[in-house]
């Protein structure tokens, strides 16, 4: 009789001399990518729980001693002061990132540090800025390090890229199958570097895990009312989609047209974000509140629950917006989660929908039009709000998508197909 041993020796002798190399190549392949993603996932998971913690550490800080907010135009200055050195002071090096993708640019190591340390000075002094968006920036750089260390192809490389920016976001949001599909969705709209998928959903996970196990805990929230689909609820969460992709053009407009006028009228960087600095302190001691520094997830909680003040999503954009043109640092993507938050309860509101629904599905169709990425907008949704409002917040972040045009928060993001028609565009997005 046979050992199990020689029944399967004979069994693989039958398979083809081809298809074994093949299932010999893709295997040594998936043992490669999984020793590149769990290192990768290891290094960003540390990276992004001390970035996490030191945003956290100095938001609180700030906030028991609210005098240091007069800092804020000499925070400006050092950031200014440390980028000195670069021949390109763009407002969101994600563009570098994207570009570095598309084999257009090289990352610098010391992309990290920067973004790292200019992040946090801005949170610390109180800039209007997110800290996604510089997770992104960080994963990014250091991915590219990891790439070079591992002596890979320019494409893989590529790869660890987007690797490196999946774990960073893991780490910080605590949304892991957001974050993997996400570095492969918003280099290019219309399509997706499936190649990335298993070094991206392992090395998200790896850094989820290394975040968790030191008290990094994720972004979740309770949607109070979830009233049944029907034709009346699922029409007027289209109109609030439609609304939704009005609102993240108004950002991208904003944003870009603020940064090209800050340009424009104050060339010099010192006294641009010097000048930035006191407009934010000038607003802020006008409005006599803080709630539009830093990133506000207080106030997303807040909307949540159905309590907001009506201009709540201009201010934001309008804090942000300076902050971010006066040349401080930081991510837009809990600026915008902050706008869809405040803009979808005041559209609750106004057409009798849950707030807390409205505000969740205002955060997710609000973040799908400003990075022209569904899928990942879709899987946050479920991921921060669990799977009962799914049918909303698939509605509305779809006509969002489509509606918001060819507008976006990064300039080097490509619409390689259109979002109407089955049509090769290949444009970046407009500013």
């Amino acid at each position: 009789m046979k050992t199990w041993k020689e029944k399967l020796a004979e069994e693989i002798s039958k398979v083809p001399v081809w298809a074994r190399h093949t299932i010999w190549n893709r295997l040594q392949l998936l043992a490669r990518w999984l020793l590149f993603s769990v290192i990768t996932g290891g290094c960003l998971g540390l990276t992004g729980t001390f970035f996490g913690k030191s945003v956290a550490y100095v938001t609180e800080l700030r906030t028991d001693h609210p005098w240091i907010l007069l800092g804020l135009p000499f925070g400006g200055l050092l950031i200014v002061w440390m980028y000195r050195w670069e021949s390109r002071q763009e407002r969101s090096s994600t563009n570098r990132v994207l570009d570095a993708i598309h084999a257009e640019k090289e990352i610098p190591l010391k992309t990290a540090p920067l973004i790292f340390i200019s992040t946090v000075v801005t949170h610390l002094f109180g800039g209007s800025a997110g800290r996604e968006g510089a997770a992104l920036q960080l994963g990014g750089s250091i991915g590219n390090f990891l790439g070079r260390c591992f002596r890979i192809d320019e494409n893989d490389k590529r790869v660890v890229i987007m690797c490196g920016m999946s774990a960073a976001f893991s780490a910080l949001f605590g949304t892991p199958m957001a974050a993997a599909v996400f570095s492969m969705e918003v280099v290019s709209v219309g399509i997706m570097h499936y190649a990335a998928l298993v070094p991206c959903v392992v090395s998200s996970y790896i850094a989820g895990a290394v975040a968790a196990s030191f008290g990094m805990a994720g972004e979740h929230f309770v949607i109070e009312e979830i009233p049944e689909l029907t034709l009346l609820s699922g029409g007027k969460i289209l109109l609030l989609g439609f609304l939704c992709a009005a609102v993240s053009i108004l950002f991208c407009v904003v944003l870009h047209k603020t940064e090209h006028w800050f340009q424009k009228k104050i060339p010099n960087a010192f006294l641009r974000a010097f000048a930035a600095g006191c407009l934010i302190l000038i607003l802020t001691f006008a409005l006599q509140s803080t709630d539009y520094l830093g990133s506000g997830m207080h106030i997303i909680e807040e909307a949540m629950a159905g309590n907001v003040i009506w201009a709540a999503f201009l201010l934001k954009i309008l804090f942000t917006a300076i902050t971010l043109a006066g040349g401080f640092k930081g991510g837009e993507i809990v600026p915008t989660f902050f706008v869809g938050a405040t803009f979808g309860c005041l559209a609750g509101e106004m057409l009798q929908i849950s707030p807390s629904l409205a505000a969740a599905c205002g955060m997710t169709a609000v973040f799908c039009g400003v990075t022209n990425s569904p899928i990942s907008s879709l899987l946050i949704g479920l991921e921060m709000f669990g799977f009962e409002g799914a049918p909303y917040l698939f509605l509305s972040l779809a006509v969002s998508y489509m509606q918001s045009g060819y507008y976006g928060l990064y300039h080097s993001q490509r619409i390689v197909y259109s979002k109407v028609k089955t049509e090769y565009i290949n444009q970046n997005t407009k500013e």
